[in-house]
């Protein structure tokens, strides 16, 4: 046999064939297909949620490694800890409270700074604690989603705000020539 024939003779064996309307099905369907939201996405917001013990989760969503950002969030009224707040004095480098402020609703609005240093499911905690009244004091978690760097960029819920972004130490991009 010869390589024409053998040619020709795979060609007409493996020959696979669609029906001409179900592509054109196929294309129409594609044509006509959108992707629906829910309308929450337009208006996402950082969640304040009350825990059993009487302390606070706050979820401020995806986040970027290797990138600051300025959280703002409202907590309820806590009449046990009063008006005059203040952080604890507990060192974190990774969340720093920059401004607690009373609501006008009679809760605090708490403004922070938080460094996203690890991708995963990351929990920072913080202690405000009362100026009038000793031994009073409410722990806050700050529950992030982070992702590394190389995979995309966050769309950011209301609330919280990139302010900038850290360098990373790339040995790749080093103009060390080495020992001699």
């Amino acid at each position: 046999m010869s390589m024409a024939t053998a040619k020709k003779v795979s060609s007409k064996a493996g020959g696979v064939r669609f029906a001409e309307e179900n592509t054109a099905a196929a294309a129409a369907a594609a044509a006509h297909s959108h992707v629906h939201f829910d309308e929450k996405l337009h208006d996402s917001v950082v969640m304040v949620i009350p825990e059993t013990d009487g302390n606070f989760l706050v979820k401020v969503g995806f986040l970027k490694t290797q990138h600051r950002y300025e959280i703002i969030f409202t907590l309820p009224e806590v009449p046990a800890l009063g008006k005059d707040v203040c952080p604890a004095p507990v060192p974190n480098p990774y969340l720093q409270i920059k401004d607690i402020t009373v609501a006008p609703d009679g809760g605090l609005k708490v403004t922070c700074e938080y460094m996203a240093h690890q991708e995963g499911v990351l929990c920072e905690e913080m202690l405000i604690v009362s100026e009038s009244k000793e031994d009073v004091c409410l722990k806050v978690k700050v529950h992030a989603r982070v992702m590394d760097r190389h995979h995309g960029t966050p769309m950011l819920l209301e609330g919280v705000r990139c302010i900038g972004a850290e360098l990373e130490y790339d040995s790749e991009q080093s103009d060390w020539q080495g020992f001699d």
